[in-house]
């Protein structure tokens, strides 16, 4: 066991945080009697060797002695250890591998090439493993069959050996996936596989669940041939799977501390708890119906059929599985998603509180098209709080409170004044204050309730602490958002406290709230023109920018954007560009300098000298704007908000954007920066009117038709 652990230099190999030398030290642990002492190993493992599905030189290197732990019956949890030796194959895989099979080079380099050739080289060892007496072992071994083993007779042969010998839901739905797996890997186990796949699904004797998956996987070899049949077929398996398996109900998340722990903000607090259950999985099909939609793509009404019925279904956790589905359809593809937004407003009222978190949660996360959801919030919050009292904010059970608030955020987000009472509720009262502060600013018309409450917030921050910068910035944008000049004196304070205590995070946020009061703020100019100096990345252009927002002369300002173009921060020089393009023809001195930097290496630096150009030169730049602006969209999509923008000022010198409008606008995924809703939303209002204004219709004809 073991042989030639210690002959290996792991202080020369580096792993996620640093030298590899403990690697021999947590491979001898995972053999030890100690229990926790293997749970540790492991979990160091993964977070370190095996990073975040990273697969290092040290961590191929670790290959031999993990199957020397697979393969001896005397490990302790020998199916933990084929799990993690499947994972860093099928990681290997995914990262280091084209979709070609060319080999994708890495500075410093990984050590993917090494561990798929180790485990391929083992490949008919897993055979061996997935006939093992240990069920778990089996359950961890199969996928290997299909990743590693280059004998496709065999491998399928072990495959039907295992399907007939395999009784749980798990095992079965492991041996179909690896069957679709070895047919997409080998050419010659296609069409086999992809045969008994289709044979698999037309079997009533195999049961719904493995119907199921064999239904799946096969759209999953071939998603291009998925015909109007497969979709139906799939509901109807589905229905029977979900009467097939026992509903079981969720088990409830522990309560958490309502104030931040430690000196840890409560939204770092909050982002980990959302993380640890968003990577939970609740019903044995999950990874099955996540393939199958993968496999769907933008076909958005037959997804959405698929959905409704994992929506319908009697175990809350397919509920909340599929709720989760639905929020990452609704946020990647375009279409009409009314009935999946009704849909998941249904779950509003779930019995089971972590599906109706979940629904609430989903519903905020895609605000900008949760319109005809607007009265199934506003009834739920309206019989929490009289169910449970106006405090239910601050309900000491962590789902209820958390139920409630994130249908609160979901209908502030959509302008709601009747949102603002919870909100109230929790300014004055503090607890989760931070989650209402988040969305204070969707509401301007309550103004006057919610500035004098924010206010104080600010007021009681102690920067003189790191961690409460995260609660500072959010309550400035709040307050720069909802415009009241009440709160500039505050705002002031703060900038001078965390200009005090370095809090250089605050400082920028702080500066560029006073921006947005422009010349309301011209009593802080004197203060913030003594930060256009500073050497800190982030303050220098927000008080350049706060100087010429509150009334600065042009004259003062100029050689200071000037400098700002003239570094190589890529960030100064679009700040700067920007700033330059409110001024206008004013700017003019500038010019010269921004055509040069149409020939910047990053694509958002030309975006925005472009728009500059154009915001100060007008029709004589036209060409070189127009030439740069579809250059970097067709090389950055993310671009596209920006472009559109500067597209939209140009009128009709963008003409030649035509063509690469309409291309965007026929893409089924969403775009814009991030990809998010609202960025894609805006991307489509600015295309349709540019085209409508750019090319209008013929009178007689039909109007074009846009996602």
């Amino acid at each position: 066991m073991f042989d030639g652990l210690h002959d290996i230099d792991w202080a020369s190999m580096e792993h996620a945080y640093g030298s590899a030398e403990e690697v021999p030290v947590l491979l001898t642990a995972l053999r030890s009697p100690d229990a926790e002492e293997r749970h540790k190993a492991l979990d160091r493992f993964y977070g370190a060797v095996h990073h975040q599905g990273s697969v290092y030189p040290p961590t191929a290197a670790s290959l031999p002695f993990l199957f020397d732990l697979a393969v001896d019956g005397a490990t302790p949890d020998r199916a933990a250890v084929v799990a993690l030796l499947v994972s860093i194959g099928r990681e290997s895989l995914d990262r280091g591998f084209e979709d070609d099979g060319t080999e994708i080079e890495y500075y410093p380099p990984m050590g993917c090439a090494q561990a798929v050739a180790f485990l391929r080289e083992r490949g008919k060892e897993f055979a061996g493993l997935a006939r093992d007496p240990e069920p778990d072992v089996r359950l961890a071994a199969i996928s290997g069959l299909g990743l590693f083993l280059d004998d496709a007779d065999r491998a399928a042969a072990v495959l039907r050996e295992r399907l007939a010998a395999e009784h749980t839901i798990a095992a079965r739905l492991a041996v179909v996936e690896a069957a679709a797996t070895l047919a997409l890997r080998l050419p010659a186990a296609l069409h086999q596989m992809t045969d008994w796949l289709a044979v698999l699904a037309a079997d009533p004797d195999q049961g719904p669940p493995t119907r199921l998956a064999a239904l799946v996987e096969r759209a999953r070899c071939a998603p291009d041939e998925i015909g109007e049949e497969v979709v139906p077929a799939a509901v109807g398996l589905l229905r029977e799977t979900a009467r097939a398996i026992p509903a079981r109900r969720i088990a409830a998340a522990p309560s958490r501390p309502t104030a931040p722990t430690d000196a840890v903000p409560p939204q770092i607090v909050a982002a980990f708890e959302d993380l640890d259950r968003h990577t939970r999985v609740y019903a044995p099909t999950t990874a099955l119906l996540r393939t199958f939609h993968e496999a769907l793509g933008a076909r958005v009404p037959e997804r959405t059929a698929v959905l409704a019925e994992q929506l319908s279904s009697p175990d809350p956790g397919s509920r909340l599985d599929a709720v989760r589905m639905s929020g990452e359809l609704m946020r990647t593809w375009r279409g009409d998603h009314t009935r999946l937004l009704l849909l998941l407003a249904d779950q509003l009222t779930a019995a089971d509180q972590e599906v109706a978190v979940e629904a609430a949660a989903v519903l905020e996360s895609c605000h900008p098209i949760a319109g005809p959801v607007r009265e199934a919030l506003a009834a739920h919050i309206d019989a929490q709080r009289a169910a449970h009292g106006p405090d239910v904010w601050a309900a000491p059970t962590a789902q209820l409170r958390r139920s409630h608030q994130d249908a609160v955020r979901a209908l502030a987000r959509l302008g709601d004044t009747r949102a603002l009472p919870s909100l109230l509720t929790a300014l004055d009262g503090d607890v989760d204050a931070w989650r209402a502060i988040q969305v204070a600013g969707h509401l301007p018309q309550a103004a006057d309730q919610l500035v004098p409450r924010l206010c104080d917030h600010l007021r009681r921050i102690d920067l003189s602490q790191q961690w409460t910068e995260m609660s500072a910035n959010s309550i400035l944008s709040a307050l720069a958002t909802l415009g009241d000049p009440v709160a500039l004196p505050v705002m002031v304070d703060t900038l001078g406290a965390a200009v005090r205590h370095e809090q250089n995070g605050v400082t920028g946020s702080a500066l560029e709230a006073l921006s947005a009061f422009g010349p309301a703020a011209a009593d802080a100019r004197d203060r913030i023109r003594s930060l256009t100096t500073a050497t800190d990345t982030h303050i220098r252009p927000a008080a350049v920018a706060a100087l010429w927002a509150v009334g600065g002369d042009p004259a003062e300002v100029m050689p200071l954007l000037l400098g700002l173009l003239d570094d190589d921060i890529t960030f100064w020089i679009s700040d700067a560009a920007d700033l330059l393009g409110e001024m206008g023809p004013s700017a003019s001195v500038a010019l010269p300098r921004l055509r040069a930097l149409l020939t910047h290496g990053y694509e958002w630096v030309r975006v925005h000298c472009a728009a500059a150009l154009w915001e100060i030169g007008g029709e004589a730049e036209a060409p070189a704007v127009l030439d740069t602006l579809l250059e970097a969209m067709a090389t950055n999509p993310a671009t596209a908000n920006h472009v559109l923008a500067c597209l939209d000022r140009m009128g009709p010198f963008a003409a030649r954007a035509l063509p690469l409008l309409r291309e965007q606008l026929a893409l089924p995924r969403r775009g814009g920066r991030f990809k998010s809703i609202d960025h894609d939303k805006e991307l489509q209002r600015v295309g349709r009117t540019l085209i409508a204004r750019l090319d209008p219709p013929t009178p007689g004809a039909p109007a074009a038709r846009t996602p």
